[in-house]
């Protein structure tokens, strides 16, 4: 069963030279930067009201409801991988989006035209570079006119009509202003409990570290946990547990399954409890609790 066909933004974000990254790190550590350079696509889409629909090897497929949450998601995630990665090597996403007709399976997952033409965006851009079609540039609000750059005009097997190629010239001081400006939301806040401690984060605490190591914002007394097992840190109106440990770190959100998060972040939401090296279904397992409010 799918929904009826409606009109939504289809973004694709592409890992630049994947195959070089796993000759250069190996498999494993490839894999990691991998799967936080994804993880960190699905967050900001999340912040600029998207959804993962799917990955596809090293290939993020994100949906919106709008052409310009589409633009200024694809603009924070470029601006965002500009900061060097944990692994030490350069990575960048190759970037395309559509806005146009689509069907939503009951899965979740996305299917149509506006999807191939999407696909065909993201073929065409390079490392660093986000392309759109010029029919959804047309459709794009005033702010963001004067960071798109007419390409070329790509002629499409079985269309009709030529399609005209825009790139969105993301680095312009203008439209990091716009991508980071605060809209209207509500203030960011979470309460933490560590046996009898409780710690508020918020506006002004915005982020924690947990770990054995004994600078940590909380001390974890695990064995199995890192020195620097994980943070915690806000993201505009949202927080965002990140791991950084060696044997992952387990988050139960309530009413939800446990997710085991390795090299990997996750929006916290609702209220529920994180473990550390170990599910938190084990007897007698040190637990941090967490309330989004």
């Amino acid at each position: 069963m799918s929904t009826p066909v409606s009109s939504i933004a289809v973004l694709f974000a592409d890992i630049a030279g994947s195959t070089r990254l796993y000759e250069q790190l190996g498999d494993a550590p490839a894999l990691a930067e991998i799967s936080r350079c994804l993880a960190l696509a699905e967050s900001v889409a999340a912040g600029h009201g998207g959804r993962l629909v799917k990955t596809i090897g090293d290939e993020a497929m994100l949906a919106f409801a709008s052409a310009d949450q589409a633009a200024a998601a694809a603009a924070e995630i470029q601006m965002r991988m500009t900061s060097p990665g944990e692994c030490g090597v350069p990575v960048a996403f190759r970037m395309g989006f559509h806005f146009g007709t689509a069907i939503e399976a009951e899965d979740g997952d996305v299917f149509g035209d506006g999807v191939n033409v999407a696909a065909r965006m993201v073929a065409l851009a390079k490392r660093g570079q986000v392309i759109l079609s010029a029919t959804t540039a047309q459709v794009l609000s005033a702010p963001f006119k004067p960071n798109l750059r007419e390409i070329d005009v790509l002629t499409v097997k079985g269309k009709q009509q030529d399609i005209g190629i825009v790139e969105l010239v993301w680095d312009h001081a203008e439209l990091t202003a716009l991508v980071t400006r605060p809209g209207v939301r509500e203030a960011a806040h979470l309460t933490l409990r560590h046996g009898a401690r409780v710690i508020e984060l918020d506006e002004t605490a915005t982020e924690l570290t947990l770990g054995r190591d004994k600078s940590a914002g909380i001390v974890i007394a695990d064995k199995l946990a890192s020195r620097l097992h994980a943070r915690i840190e806000r993201r505009r109106d949202k927080f965002v547990v990140v791991d950084q440990s060696s044997n992952g770190t387990f988050v139960m959100i309530e009413g939800e399954d446990e997710v085991e998060l390795r090299r990997e972040e996750l929006i916290l939401r609702d209220r529920g409890r994180i473990a550390f090296g170990h599910s938190s279904a084990i007897e007698g397992s040190e637990l941090v609790e967490f309330d989004c409010g």
